[in-house]
């Protein structure tokens, strides 16, 4: 075998480029701000921590679900957040056994949502989209609704009819 001294120096060089390159690259990443399980939250937002939470079972399924029981805490709901760690939630409480409707304004991911009744049966099931304004309403009255990361509910086999468990009383 030959040793040819351009063909070394040409492969030390393409070597040297492409450690440069790569370090180019990790550095550009590094910049990039982690994406974190919450988008910016507004001052006066409750961080998503700070909701008390309530352990509910679903046929099989224990849900970790933050409670929002109040008009502040109900209006914020899960806006601001990017991801939710699976089987975990949100259940809302209302005072009233009524139509309650929700939306996804500066709700950052699409979720599924459980109506349900104050017995804890499912009535009504529908899907959400991310950061939208549609209206999400039941065809029945409840005093509950539980978000869930969209999919969930079909993903268990969970339907109307069905009863959850480990409610808390309306206030």
């Amino acid at each position: 075998m030959r040793f040819n001294p351009r063909s070394l120096w040409a492969n030390f060089a393409a070597r040297c480029a492409l450690a440069v390159a790569l370090s180019v690259l990790a550095l550009s990443f590094a910049a990039v701000p982690a994406r974190d399980a919450f988008a910016q939250i507004p001052p006066g937002a409750k961080q998503p921590g700070d909701f008390p939470r309530v352990k509910l079972t679903a046929g099989m399924f224990v849900i970790d679900a933050a409670v929002a029981a109040n008009d502040a805490d109900r209006e914020q709901g899960l806006m601001y957040r990017t991801e939710l760690k699976p089987n975990e939630g949100m259940l809302f409480v209302f005072n009233e056994n009524a139509v309650h409707c929700f939306w996804m304004k500066n709700t950052l991911i699409p979720l599924s949502i459980a109506f349900i009744r104050a017995d804890g049966t499912i009535t009504d099931i529908d899907e959400m989209q991310a950061e939208t304004t549609n209206n999400h309403c039941p065809r029945n009255n409840g005093v509950y609704a539980l978000e869930m990361s969209k999919g969930w509910f079909t993903s268990k086999g969970i339907k109307p009819g069905m009863k959850l468990q480990g409610l808390p009383q309306p206030q």
